[in-house]
């Protein structure tokens, strides 16, 4: 038979090793946390660097313009949809100090792809056709009308109509922006599309 005494020491004995129990699972995770915090700081790190290219913060709508010359810093420029010959001289840095700066059309719309001259003192500056782009394609948006009235099936009327229409609506944004301009219709489109650019 069991005592009073013994039976008030075995409750005792047994939250006694409940509580043993009870500081072992702590203390092993504690052990845990302190192992998985060491080997977090000794790991190796591998930094990662992205360089931003130029090319990577373009927008589609961007002009893509070579100036050479009579320039502070000739280069290629990227350049906004609209930009001037004003922008692109500004862009390298302005005129150099042996600039023609009076050889130069600085209100002209730049085309993308071209590539802008600006000559020096003395120097002839190089022939340039009201419209032309590389490719030899016609810019509707710098052509004047004399040479809208070069491509094939459009008289004066027109070219007259063309240039209205980008005085009136700003410039053009695609060649099918064409078939916008009263007179022209999908057939002459086709026909126009090989010889025009924007």
């Amino acid at each position: 038979m069991l005592t009073a005494a013994s039976e008030q020491r075995a409750p005792s004995r047994h939250r006694l090793g409940l509580g043993a129990v009870v500081v072992i699972v702590l203390l092993a995770l504690a052990v845990t946390v302190g192992i998985g915090i060491f080997r977090g700081q000794s790991a190796p790190t591998q930094a990662v660097t992205i360089e931003r290219t130029a090319a990577a913060t373009v927008s589609p709508a961007a002009l893509y313009v070579h100036v050479s010359g009579a320039v502070r810093e000739p280069g290629l420029y990227v350049l906004p949809r609209g930009a001037r010959l004003v922008d692109a001289v500004a862009a390298a840095g302005g005129f150099g100090g042996d600039a023609a700066r009076d050889a130069v059309n600085l209100a002209r719309p730049v085309a993308d792809g071209e590539q802008v001259v600006v000559p020096r003192i003395g120097e002839q500056p190089a022939p340039a056709t009201p419209g032309s782009a590389p490719g030899g394609k016609l810019d509707l948006n710098t052509a004047d009308q004399a040479a809208l009235e070069e491509l094939p099936g459009i008289g004066p009327a027109l070219a007259q109509r063309i240039t209205g229409w980008r005085e009136q609506n700003g410039r053009f944004t695609s060649v099918d922006d064409l078939l916008a301009v009263p007179g022209i219709g999908e057939k002459m489109l086709a026909s126009l599309r090989d010889l025009v650019t924007v």
